[in-house]
C-alpha cells in the first residue's frame, strides 16, 4: 500500500510541475517571448495542454468567468497540495503492514 501511495505522491508532484511549466509557458506566449510558430514550442504546448485540459475543464464549468484570467490551474494546484499534504499522509498512517 505504501508503494502505491509513494507512486501517487510522485505523480502528483510531477503533475504540479507540469501545471507550473504550462502557466509560465502561457505567459511567455502571451507576451510574445516565444511563439507557437516554432515546431518545438508548439509540440511542447500541445503536450502540456493534452495533459492538463482534462483537469481544467470540469473546474472551468464550476468557476465563474473572470474574463482573460483563468483560475483553474490555481484550483488544481491547491487540490494537488491538499492531496499531497493532508489526504495521502493520513492514508500512510492508516495503512497497516503485516510483519512476516
Amino acid at each position: 500500500m505504501n508503494t502505491i501511495l509513494e507512486i501517487i505522491q510522485y505523480l502528483l508532484g510531477l503533475l504540479w510541475w507540469v501545471i507550473v511549466i504550462q502557466a509560465i509557458m502561457s505567459w511567455l506566449i502571451a507576451f510574445n517571448v516565444i511563439n507557437t510558430y516554432n515546431d518545438f514550442v508548439r509540440s511542447i504546448w500541445h503536450a502540456l495542454n493534452v495533459i492538463t485540459e482534462p483537469l481544467y475543464r470540469p473546474i472551468r464549468r464550476i468557476l465563474p468567468d473572470f474574463g482573460a484570467l483563468d483560475l483553474s490551474p490555481l484550483v488544481v494546484l491547491i487540490l494537488i497540495t491538499i492531496l499531497q499534504n493532508f489526504i495521502i499522509p493520513s492514508l500512510y498512517v492508516n495503512s497497516v503492514t503485516v510483519p512476516m
